[in-house]
C-alpha cells in the first residue's frame, strides 16, 4: 500500500509553508534558509542537512508561528488533520527543510533522516517527531515513532500526541494504547490527540478502568477525559463504576459518566442516560460534548 504523499501534495505543501515562513521571518533569515536547502538539494551530502537543522535555531528568529484560518484549510487539503498552529517558526522552518530531502533513494533518504534523531538535542528530536507525517516512506518511521513515546522529556512527548496524525493512522493498537496511557500519565491535552474516539479499544478501556480507581482509592482526581474511551466498552463487569461517578462531588465527573453512557449501547448506560433528560438534552444539543466539559 502507498502512503506516500502525493507529488502534487508535496509541491503545493513546499510553497505553502515557503509562504508562511516568509510572512513570519524577516528578509535576511529567509535568504539564508533558503541558501540551505538550494545546498541540500544540490550537494545531496548529510552533513548539509545535520548543519543546517541544527542552526536555524541561531539562524531564525524565535517565535510562535502565526496562520490565519483559511491557511490553515489549506493545510488541511492537503495533508488531512495535520495542523501547525502553535508551531514554532524553528519547528516550521525544519519541516521546510526535511520536505526538500531527496526522496529517490529510499535506503539513503532513510539513513539520512535516522541520522538526524540520532544527533537532535531536544528540540530538533521534537520537531522531527512533528514532521513525522510529511516524511518520505511513512512505515520505516513507525518504530522511531514507537521508541519516541518512551520519551521523558515533555516536548518531545507532546511532538508525538499532539495534533499529530501520523500516530492514530501508523501505530497497531499496543502502541497507540501506551501512547494514551502515557498521555493520562503526564496529564496531557486529552483533546490533542488525533484520533482519540475512533481509535478507542476494549484493552484501554480495561486498564484506564484499573488506572481510574487505583487513583480513586488513593483519593487522587481522575481526568474525566478517561471515561470518554471507556464509553463504547460499558458493560456488566464495570457498570457500576459508571453509576458510582454519579455520586462525585465534582459536577464534571457526573456530567462524564452521562455523557458516557449517552455512547454507549449497553441497555442498563441507555436507560441511565434516559433518566437524565436535563443532561440528555445538552448532549443532544452538544452544548455539551467532551471537548467542552469542564469549561
Amino acid at each position: 500500500m502507498n502512503n506516500e504523499l502525493p507529488t502534487n501534495n508535496k509541491i503545493a505543501l513546499k510553497t505553502f509553508m515557503s509562504t508562511i515562513i516568509r510572512e513570519n521571518i524577516s528578509s535576511e533569515s529567509y535568504g539564508w534558509l533558503q541558501e540551505r536547502i538550494i545546498a541540500i538539494n544540490t550537494q545531496s551530502k548529510p552533513l548539509q542537512l545535520q548543519l543546517c537543522f541544527a542552526a536555524i535555531s541561531r539562524k531564525i528568529e524565535k517565535k510562535t508561528v502565526q496562520i490565519h484560518p483559511e491557511q490553515e484549510k489549506i493545510l488541511s487539503d492537503l495533508i488531512p488533520k495535520f495542523f501547525i498552529k502553535g508551531w514554532t517558526l524553528h519547528r516550521l522552518c525544519r519541516t521546510l527543510v526535511l520536505l526538500n530531502v531527496n526522496r529517490e533513494n529510499k535506503e539513503q533518504y532513510c539513513s539520512t533522516i535516522e541520522s538526524l534523531f540520532v544527533n537532535a538535542e531536544m528540540n530538533e528530536r521534537a520537531d522531527l517527531f512533528a514532521a513525522l507525517p510529511i516524511l518520505a516512506f511513512p512505515e520505516h518511521w513507525i518504530k522511531i515513532c514507537v521508541e519516541g513515546i518512551r520519551s521523558n522529556m515533555g516536548v518531545v512527548q507532546e511532538a508525538i500526541m499532539y495534533n499529530n496524525p501520523f500516530v492514530a493512522k501508523y501505530l497497531e493498537e499496543a502502541p497507540w494504547n501506551q501512547l494514551v496511557l502515557k498521555a493520562f500519565f503526564t496529564e496531557k491535552n486529552i483533546n490533542l490527540i488525533i484520533g482519540i474516539d475512533q481509535r478507542a479499544n476494549a484493552p484501554l478501556a480495561a486498564t484506564l478502568i484499573d488506572y481510574a480507581m487505583e487513583r480513586q482509592a488513593a483519593k487522587r482526581s481522575v481526568n474525566i477525559q478517561l471515561w470518554r474511551l471507556v464509553a463504547k466498552f460499558i458493560n456488566d463487569a464495570n457498570f457500576t463504576i459508571i453509576k458510582n461517578l454519579l455520586n462525585s462531588k465534582e459536577e464534571t465527573t457526573r456530567l462524564a459518566a452521562v455523557l458516557a453512557c449517552s455512547e454507549s449501547d449497553y441497555i442498563p448506560a441507555k436507560l441511565l442516560f434516559n433518566s437524565l433528560p436535563e443532561i440528555k438534552n445538552k448532549i443532544i444539543d452538544n452544548t455539551l460534548n467532551w471537548t467542552n466539559i469542564g469549561t
